[in-house]
């Protein structure tokens, strides 16, 4: 398992525990995770094959800017069969993000993710924490 992130115990949904270093990466492993636990398996690896979406977001605040980037990552692969592995951040801001995803065409789907909800959402800086790596963290329930 990735130390990027845990699954949590819960009935019914998806629930997971993120880290990163920095917000950019939090939001990154955010993404990465989502796939992973869901079981969304890519095609193998080939230059060729790589997609690059644009992404903007912007919302109130920290909080939804996470929900609000992770719904809009979902819709693009639902609408593209894509699985995203990377996200390159042009705009990071507490209330906007520009950024270009970049993933491979989608082989199979473990469990569809229905949304990412505002359900036990939170986002959290750990300052005093000896792992650098883990210094933010957000908890995120995704309906299933």
């Amino acid at each position: 398992m990735s130390s990027n992130f845990e699954i949590l115990e819960h009935k019914g949904d998806l629930k997971i525990k993120v880290f990163g270093k920095t917000p950019q990466a939090l939001f990154q492993n955010a993404m990465q995770a989502m796939f992973a636990v869901a079981g969304y398996k890519a095609f193998s690896d080939t230059e060729q094959n790589t997609v690059r979406q644009p992404l903007k977001v912007r919302s109130g605040d920290f909080s939804s800017l996470l929900v609000d980037f992770l719904s809009e990552v979902l819709y693009w692969s639902e609408v593209k069969k894509i699985v995203f592995e990377k996200a390159q951040f042009k705009k990071f801001s507490e209330n906007e993000i520009e950024a270009v995803l970049q993933g491979r065409p989608l082989q199979k789907i473990g469990v569809c993710i229905k949304g990412v909800t505002y359900h036990d959402l939170s986002i959290q800086q750990n300052k005093n924490i000896e792992d650098k790596n883990k210094q933010w963290q957000a908890i995120i329930l995704f309906d299933i």
